[in-house]
């Protein structure tokens, strides 16, 4: 199965880039109320993910810091906590599923490491759910309700 599939396009996803600073990473991350938001750099690369864990503990260790002074600090100064691993466009479904597994949505990108989207977990779990025929036996099951 091809994973284009699953893929949130590029435009449809709320990501950063590698040269906004600390608060306008927050803001971002507060607007769209997300925990977690690939990071790209000026050609589109993905370079990794920031979590608001990541901004925690980098506002943990400056403790003079105020949003202000967040304007100063670059985000990719904050150092990250996990690697996310995208996947390439041409992967198979199978390696697809075992990096979802280790996190909420996959970003993906081209053979020359362009960032073009992401997989959500949920719509791999999804597929998974409607393929192993588990949906089919719920709607029989609430027919004969």
């Amino acid at each position: 199965m091809n994973i284009l599939f699953f893929i949130t396009p590029k435009r449809e996803v709320a990501y950063i880039s590698d040269d906004f600073s600390l608060r306008q990473t927050i803001e971002k991350m507060e607007f769209h109320k997300y925990t977690a938001m690939p990071m790209l750099n000026e050609k589109g690369m993905y370079i990794g993910t920031i979590t608001e864990g990541d901004l925690l503990r980098c506002i943990k260790n400056r403790y003079d810091l105020n949003l202000h002074n967040a304007e100063d600090i670059p985000i990719k100064a904050v150092q990250r906590r996990w690697h996310n691993d995208a996947v390439n466009i041409n992967c198979n479904i199978e390696d697809l599923v075992t990096v979802s597994m280790r996190q909420n949505f996959v970003p993906v990108v081209d053979d020359e490491g362009t960032f073009i989207g992401i997989i959500r977990r949920r719509d791999i779990i999804q597929y998974c759910y409607e393929k192993s025929g588990l949906k089919e036996l719920e709607r029989q099951k609430n027919l004969e309700m």
